[in-house]
């Protein structure tokens, strides 16, 4: 096989291996339904059952803080690679004038990806193509 023909199949591997055979995307069906468990118990309640809620998420609050703003693609969730979202989850939102409690010691690293993947299950393709392509899978050392 030439040169080129081999490139062309590594590169359509590496595009479909970083996608699941379910969903077309880098979780599973079955993370988005557990996902979504996890978010009506731990999220909802900030972020809206279907992470719609605080329309004006821009706006801050009167003590200086920002509101918790909607994890679906209206917002600016698909800005933030895949390790900064877990990061969040984990420590909280002080680090970004938030008040989001951190979740270090209540959800597990496989809970706040299923979280993560019930809540970019609900993106449109445009934006979760342009977090793809914004580095959304890029390890935090690949930054």
């Amino acid at each position: 096989m030439s040169l080129i023909v081999i490139f062309f199949i590594i590169v359509i591997f590496i595009i479909f291996s970083n996608r699941n055979n379910d969903t077309g995307r880098w979780y599973s069906e079955k993370q988005v339904k557990l996902g979504e468990q996890v978010f009506l118990k731990n999220c909802a309640s900030c972020h809206g059952e279907k992470a719609e809620k605080t329309i004006n998420w821009k706006k801050t609050l009167s003590d200086g803080s920002y509101p918790p703003p909607p994890l679906n693609d209206t917002a600016h969730a698909w800005h933030h690679p895949k390790w900064q979202l877990i990061e969040i989850i984990t420590n909280g939102g002080a680090k970004y004038d938030g008040k989001m409690p951190p979740f270090k010691n209540i959800l597990t690293n496989e809970e706040k990806e299923d979280a993560i993947a019930y809540f970019q299950s609900l993106w449109s393709d445009e934006f979760y193509n342009l977090w793809l392509e914004g580095g959304g899978l890029k390890k935090k050392s690949e930054r």
